[in-house]
């Protein structure tokens, strides 16, 4: 079977589809980073090709903490999308100053909490077309 990509929910990471591969490459290895504009220096969530602020399509790198509070979660049962077993729980976690909508792993909804310690726990999903690994930003809670 050949690659369908209106089947695949996931970003096509690698540097072929995405000037942002750096982003998943360093997630791969356990660093949550976004961008910052050469031109201004804004720091932006979620990395961005280009500044919002002056429009500026120049930009470095800058890791972000690897921990976290969450700032808000919810809990979905049903309806998820493809690929996420149930229930699922969705937090906006603040890492830095910045705020991440992500998926919060083997957390226990009645146990959460808002300003709970969250980890980053980048989580594995489906190979891209070529076989290469993807990721995606999720936490798990503090011990």
């Amino acid at each position: 079977m050949s690659y369908f990509r209106a089947l695949d929910p996931f970003p096509l990471e690698s540097a072929e589809f995405s000037k942002l591969h750096e982003f998943y490459t360093r997630l791969g290895q356990g660093r949550l980073s976004t961008t910052r504009c050469a031109r201004c220096g804004r720091v932006a969530w979620p990395p961005r090709g280009f500044c919002p602020e002056c429009a500026g399509d120049e930009f470095g790198w800058v890791d972000l903490p690897s921990e976290g509070t969450v700032h808000a979660f919810t809990v979905q049962e049903t309806g998820l999308p493809a690929g996420f077993a149930g229930p699922r729980v969705f937090a906006v976690v603040t890492v830095g100053g910045q705020r991440v909508f992500t998926v919060l792993l083997d957390a226990d909804p009645a146990r959460l909490a808002i300003g709970q310690r969250v980890r980053l726990t980048p989580l594995a999903v489906a190979d891209d077309p070529q076989g290469n690994p993807r990721w995606l930003p999720a936490f798990t809670p503090s011990a």
